[in-house]
């Protein structure tokens, strides 16, 4: 690739790498649970926003517009939601919350799917519907600090690279197995906290 072709390549995607950009700093920022994890991912979100919508992605246009709440919501959250905690520690759901998240993400799949298949050009509807649903139970769970949070991305990222691949959108998709990689570190990460976490409490007890 030449000089002018990195620089047509840079003019065509400038938006798109700095929302890639900012979003990979904001999931380093979660595994390390770091509030600067919120901010970060704000301004990711607003510029996803606009590229979804100029790719006819409309269920990650209504995704992102929903992460810009959610996204205050977890900020707020791991400032004041940890009560007598100096911060808000890792905790894991219960089977049968898991499960009942299990059966939102396929229900709410179909249920999304189905009108952006029938009555939009949208493309590649179904799995892009499953990427806005998973990304959006993980979301809540995050901002809950749960570590079930971390299967509910993995799943949406193994998904999302290859529609993305697809759209041609190749900065987001380099980021999304960049995301998938940061998830299994991620997970690593709150598990070994949340047990350490869980050991203090005992010790205490």
């Amino acid at each position: 690739m030449g000089w002018q072709s990195i620089i047509n390549f840079l003019a065509q995607h400038w938006v798109e790498l700095i929302a890639a950009i900012l979003g990979l700093l904001s999931v380093w920022l979660t595994v390390r649970q770091n509030i600067w994890c919120w901010p970060t991912g704000l301004a990711s979100v607003a510029l996803y926003i606009i590229i979804f919508y100029q790719t006819k992605l409309y269920s990650d246009v209504i995704l992102q517009v929903v992460f810009e709440a959610l996204q205050i919501y977890g900020w707020y959250h791991w400032l004041y939601g940890a009560k007598d905690k100096p911060i808000l520690p890792v905790t894991k759901s219960r089977s049968f919350e898991l499960l009942g998240w299990l059966a939102v993400g396929l229900l709410g799949t179909l249920i999304w799917g189905y009108p952006m298949n029938r009555y939009t050009d949208a493309a590649a509807p179904y799995p892009d519907a499953f990427i806005a649903v998973a990304s959006l139970i993980a979301q809540w769970l995050q901002a809950r600090k749960r570590l079930d949070s971390w299967y509910f991305w993995i799943a949406a990222d193994v998904v999302a690279i290859p529609v993305y691949i697809y759209k041609e959108l190749t900065p987001t998709a380099i980021l999304y197995l960049v995301f998938l990689i940061l998830c299994v570190v991620g997970f690593g990460q709150w598990k070994k906290s949340m047990q350490t976490t869980t050991i203090e409490v005992t010790a205490t007890a």
